[in-house]
């Protein structure tokens, strides 16, 4: 089946598919009783085509070196031969005769030959390169592998020379490849891990210097110097492995996360089957230590089975586990019988190869297991807070439908999060939360039993889902202000413990209390870099908004700062021991500042996945809460508790300042900068006056007029933060909104306690050209003036309004069947855009235009009507309309001032094209296996059934292909959606972002 992970295969495919195309309009013409055209001058064109092809097909099979090459090619060129043979038989036969039955389907035939053949040669040849990469890949994995047997620098040195070139070649040809891809993730994955690769690279080398100088001398702290070295070959081992398993990947799953079951349990195998060799190579040979990297490696294969398991299945989880179990045991015992010396003895080499060949069914177990999970599908609930809080909605909006319990999962979910997030907070706030928690809980249950009884499309069940919906909003928001609240008080000060753990390290010899001071600090710094992660991963689920790149970069570098922490008090405890080491010294410093970037990393992710005003609202909260205990500590005449709490509220100034700079250097609006930066510099002007000023106060507790200045320059620092607060909103008082006399429309809008939406104003008279004006925000559509009653106190009822021609189709008047998976995906999308009016607002159209040709297609391949022309014209279409949605959505990035965001909806919709050109081609591949029918074959409402392997393979290809499309599409209208509140007024974009009331306000 045809794949397009590379730029090449792209740009050879598409224009075979356009020729086959062409080729069945012909066929069906033909069908309709039209003769049919000469085809000898577009026949001799493919031949000669072909037989290029062939002959350099034989060439590169002659001069390759790779056996899978030699064996798969030739059946392609076979293939493909043949295919053109066909169509050389099929226009000597419509030249004799134009209606012939016979040509029409040797023609039909010749075209499916002639794309499938191709797609499989220039496959084969790709699978090929790949391999070639990925043998140079596990030539470093083999060196590294060996990096703990190093004892010696004439050791290191030829290591050294060995592993250099080697690297040189993975990072050319991986970087070399990465540009050739299509997907975007793949592309981003294999940059990650190539740049950790070679970041990792010479403090890996530092740490074998530092491990073989420690142990050549004799001293303490070897085995944190083995730890740091063989850590650091772990983390280059997995970012190898991980480049290896996205080199092999030809398709992508848009909604496809790293947590996902499937991902994990995939990767995980990867990683069992990588250390395999070394688990043989260790079991056979009886006079292996242990604690080598053999026993190492069966040790590894054990947990990451282990990892499957807990993914898995029911029956697969159990043999796994029991397979897991037993090799434990048994190596055990072959390491206590190796340890006492007995490694040759007729019982240990028994035991060995019976560990040997349980690990080979605990390998084929993993290997099923995940085979099972592929098969068995199944949605599982999302990452995020907002992601399940729309599984649930879906569920809650219709109750009596069957969604296997996700909804219901999502919910359990969306509360465990809550739990955790209430751990941290403070008394009345935990209560506050844990009592939302409870309150969902116990509804969802009640909920759930209603369903259960085959009630669930009563009014009680309908009552019931809606107080659910209103107290999962409410929770959402809860969960959003804790994470926020997390944010500020775990990131208010990040260089504080590293550089007090620094200062211990440094320490110098004779220094009273040197040891234990290095213990608390390194007790410190770890506890802190919990919290830190701890926080990330809350961001990630909680306060990411959905964002599935921001979330997954979250939780990596949150496990970053984790797993360095241990890595770095063992460096500084080895410069503890070792102050006059140059390189204990290096080893220490390359791993702070491995640290203290992952922690850089760390901060600015939560930074930018929080709400920057929301932000400094809950700081200014925190300063005004410090402002009252200073107060209580003048009071009290405690002068160390008013260092503690003014130094609090100068720190927590600092970080408003610093978030206002990141939105001034993240805008191109000069009037929002200029407003930014006007309360930067009074923040800035405010922050000294207030901290000396508490210094006189802490040295005379006693003085009321020190008191009174200092209150004075808090004042003035709170106002400053304010000023901040305000200059970096973007919705704006919609009460206080007039834009000239036409701004006073807005008079007329029903006010209702919603979040707010906007409107771009660009269509109306400025007073200056390139100024840049907020966007007017609206709540609904401007309602007419209500008319004077007709007498009484109670109104009469309110017409309903008129349909808006959007809603006139109704394709998605019902919910589609969990068999119709295209007709799903373009549902998502519709329930998306739907939610908006598509009045003066081209991108919301076109998204809709969008899912609607989608279920149109999701008809055709039904049966539902239509032929091979339609199907192949509405993916044609499908893809004009792809473009428009990118043109639209790249125009309306242009003029977007936040960098963050037009970055942002820039990255989402540059899929979109290469996804539309992949639908034309698999549409075709699916019109050719529809053989010669007109009419295309009913499929009882199912999209999944195919006639043979192959045509099940193509509809399979084309029903993952509607859905990235669909959710690209729907991604890139959140983010227009987003970046919309930003753009020039001056640009001439038009674009109107009115909600539509749903029909039970009226």
């Amino acid at each position: 089946m045809p794949v397009f992970h590379t730029k090449i295969i792209e740009s050879i495919l598409e224009p075979v598919a356009q020729q086959v195309s062409g080729l069945i309009i012909l066929h069906e013409e033909g069908e309709d009783g039209n003769a049919m055209p000469d085809l000898e001058r577009p026949v001799f064109a493919v031949s000669k085509a072909v037989t290029n092809l062939i002959k350099v097909g034989r060439e590169t099979i002659n001069s390759s070196d790779d056996p899978i090459l030699k064996q798969d090619m030739p059946a392609s060129l076979h293939r493909v031969e043949g295919a053109s043979k066909l169509l050389e038989e099929a226009s000597g036969m419509l030249k004799v005769d134009a209606y012939s039955g016979p040509a029409r389907k040797k023609l039909i035939e010749g075209s499916r030959g002639i794309l499938q053949g191709t797609s499989a040669l220039v496959l084969c040849f790709d699978e090929s390169e790949v391999r070639k990469i990925i043998r140079e890949c596990k030539k470093v994995l083999d060196y590294l592998a060996v990096a703990e047997v190093i004892e010696t620098m004439e050791d290191l040195v030829q290591f050294l020379k060995d592993l250099s070139p080697c690297l040189s070649t993975v990072s050319a040809k991986v970087s070399a490849r990465e540009k050739e891809l299509t997907h975007q993730v793949h592309r981003e994955i294999l940059v990650r891990c190539l740049d950790q690769v070679k970041t990792l690279a010479p403090i890996l080398i530092c740490s074998m210097k530092i491990y073989i100088h420690i142990l050549s001398s004799g001293g303490k702290e070897a085995s944190e110097a083995a730890e740091n070295r063989n850590y650091l070959v772990s983390r280059m081992t997995d970012e190898l492995h991980e480049i290896i398993r996205v080199l092999q990947l030809t398709t992508y799953d848009e909604d496809e996360w790293d947590a996902d079951n499937l991902t994990v349990m995939k990767k995980a195998h990867s990683a069992i089957q990588a250390k395999m060799r070394s688990a043989r190579d260790w079991l056979e040979d009886p006079l292996a230590l242990r604690g080598g990297i053999g026993e190492k490696s069966v040790r590894q294969i054990i947990e990451h089975s282990y990892v499957v398991a807990e993914r898995s299945l029911t029956g697969d989880k159990e043999i796994i586990r029991k397979y897991c179990s037993e090799v434990t045991t048994m190596t055990n015992a072959v390491c206590e019988l190796r340890g006492d010396g007995k490694g040759t003895s007729p019982q240990a080499e028994s035991l060995s190869r019976s560990v040997e060949h349980k690990l080979e069914d605990t390998n084929t177990a993993v290997n099923r297991a995940v085979v099972n999970m592929d098969k068995y599908g199944g949605q599982q609930p999302a990452h995020t807070v907002s992601g399940r809080l729309e599984q649930a909605l879906r569920w809650l909006q219709h109750p009596d439908s069957d969604d296997k319990g996700l909804g219901q999962r999502a919910i359990a979910l969306i509360v465990d999060e809550g739990k955790k997030v209430a751990e941290g907070l403070p008394g009345v706030q935990r209560a506050e939360i844990l009592a939302l928690c409870d309150d969902v809980d116990r509804l969802s249950h009640q909920l759930a039993d209603l369903c259960r009884r085959g009630l669930g499309g009563s009014p009680q069940a309908q009552e019931v889902a809606k107080q659910l919906s209103q107290k999962l909003h409410e929770l959402k928001d809860r969960i959003q202000n804790a994470v926020v609240n997390r944010v500020v008080e775990d990131f208010v000060d990040t260089q504080t413990p590293l550089k007090l753990f620094t200062e211990a390290v440094y320490a110098p010899i004779g220094m009273p209390g040197r040891e234990a001071n290095f213990t608390d600090r390194a007790n410190q710094l770890s506890d802190w870099s919990k919290r830190a992660a701890k926080t990330g991963r809350m961001v990630a689920a909680g306060g990411s908004g959905g964002n599935k790149k921001l979330a997954e970069a979250l939780v990596n570098s949150a496990g970053q700062v984790e797993s360095l922490t241990p890595q770095l008090v063992n460096a500084g405890r080895i410069r503890l021991n070792y102050p006059e080491s140059k390189a204990a010294d290096e080893h220490f410093n390359n791993l702070r500042n491995q640290y203290a970037d992952q922690v850089a990393k760390l901060h600015a992710l939560c930074d930018e996945a929080t709400d920057s005003a929301h932000f400094i609202k809950i700081s200014e909260e925190q300063m005004r809460k410090h402002t009252v205990l200073c107060e209580d500590a003048i009071n009290k005449k405690d002068p160390n508790k008013m260092v503690e709490h003014t130094s609090a509220i100068a720190r927590l100034a600092n970080r408003v300042l610093q978030v206002a700079k990141q939105e001034a250097d993240n805008s191109e609006d000069p009037a929002f900068i200029a407003a930014v930066n006007r309360a930067a510099d009074g923040i800035q002007a405010a922050v000294t006056p207030m901290v000396q000023n508490a210094k006189l106060v802490a040295m005379n507790i006693n003085d009321p007029a020190a008191a009174s200045r200092w209150r004075e320059a808090n004042n003035n620092l709170l106002r400053a933060v304010g000023e901040a607060r305000k200059a970096v909103e973007v919705t704006p008082d919609i009460n206080s909104l007039h834009l000239n006399d036409e701004a006073d429309l807005l008079n007329n809008a029903p006010i209702i306690p919603e979040r707010p939406y906007y409107q771009d104003v660009s269509h109306l008279p400025l007073r200056s050209p390139n100024v840049f004006a907020p966007n007017v925000y609206i709540e609904k559509e401007v309602a007419p003036p209500r008319p004077p009653l007709p007498g009484g106190e109670v109104p009469p009822p309110r017409p309903p309004p008129p349909a808006e021609t959007d809603d006139e189709d109704d394709m998605f008047m019902h919910a589609p069947q969990p068999n119709q998976p295209i007709m799903v995906a373009a549902h998502g999308l519709h329930q998306e855009v739907r939610q908006w009016s598509s009045k003066d607002n081209d991108i919301i159209a076109a998204a809709k235009k969008m899912a609607l040709l989608m279920g149109r297609l999701s008809q055709l391949v039904r049966g539902e009507g239509g032929t091979k022309r339609d199907l192949i014209a509405c993916a044609k279409a499908i893809a004009e309309a792809s473009e428009e949605v990118t043109r639209l959505a790249k125009e309306l990035a242009r003029e977007c001032t936040d960098k963050r965001m037009r970055t942002s909806l820039l990255q989402v919709c540059e899929r979109i094209p290469t996804i539309g050109t992949q639908l034309k081609i698999l549409s075709t591949v699916k019109a050719t296996m529809l053989g010669a029918q007109e009419i295309l074959p009913r499929m009882e409402m199912a999209e999944l059934q195919g006639g043979t392997e192959e045509d099940q393979e193509a509809t399979d290809m084309l029903v993952g292909n509607a859905q990235n499309l669909m959710q690209s599409v729907k991604e890139t209208v959140r983010a227009a959606e987003a970046a919309s509140i930003k753009i020039r007024t001056d640009a001439g974009i038009r674009l109107r972002w009115v909600r539509r009331q749903p029909w039970y306000n009226y």
